[in-house]
């Protein structure tokens, strides 16, 4: 069932910094209480293969996303101390070494189990005469996008083999602070900087007959 308009699970989670400093984080509290967006990106696994070139694009395009007022925060079931050791395991390693946001380690799966992101389902098992998990029981490549009311503006869930273009979400945090500040809407592969629409079918009609 999709997120998107509803507000963000308020739940606290284990984060660790890149210095190493065990944290607390609430994604909706970073977004109400600094009244900033928040693009929050599940990854399935430290120390593995399509991730660090993720969590590696998304370092280099921070300073983008602080234009926007926008926090960045990644996030997998594994421990602080994996996240620690990642952290200081270099690029040219496969590491992450050089990545400065915060990573949550959902270790009791609370938020993502809270947010239908993990790869596990129950199933019977006729031998045991009861239930038991199957699959990895680790996030999918979701993204969420919050607003400075803690609203889901933004959710999107990739299979694990596809990693996420980081310029997307540059483009939909442009069209949504427009939408905001503006208040007309965005049309399809609309970016900054380029003609929006008012929300009604004269504007639509003129809109296409132009492009």
């Amino acid at each position: 069932m999709s997120l998107v308009g509803k507000k963000f699970p308020n739940i606290t989670v284990d984060a660790i910094s890149y210095k190493g400093d065990n944290l607390r984080i609430n994604v909706l509290e970073e977004a109400t209480k600094n009244n900033k967006k928040v693009l929050l990106f599940w990854y399935p696994k430290d120390f593995t293969f399509v991730c660090p070139t993720e969590l590696h694009a998304f370092q280099t395009a921070l300073g983008e996303f602080e234009k926007r007022n926008t926090i960045v925060i990644g996030a997998s079931c594994d421990t602080n101390e994996v996240h620690f050791a990642w952290l200081n395991t270099a690029k040219n390693n496969g590491g992450i070494e050089g990545v400065t946001y915060p990573l949550l380690a959902d270790t009791t799966r609370n938020l993502s189990a809270a947010l239908d992101i993990l790869d596990v389902e129950w199933v019977y098992d006729a031998d045991l005469n009861d239930e038991i998990l199957e699959g990895s029981n680790v996030t999918f490549r979701a993204t969420y996008l919050i607003d400075e009311t803690g609203k889901i503006f933004h959710e999107s869930v990739n299979d694990m083999p596809l990693g996420r273009n980081v310029n997307e979400y540059l483009r939909l945090i442009d069209a949504y602070t427009h939408v905001q500040t503006v208040g007309e809407v965005c049309p399809a592969n609309w970016n900054k900087g380029q003609e929006a629409m008012t929300a009604d079918r004269l504007s639509t009609a003129a809109y296409l007959s132009q492009n």
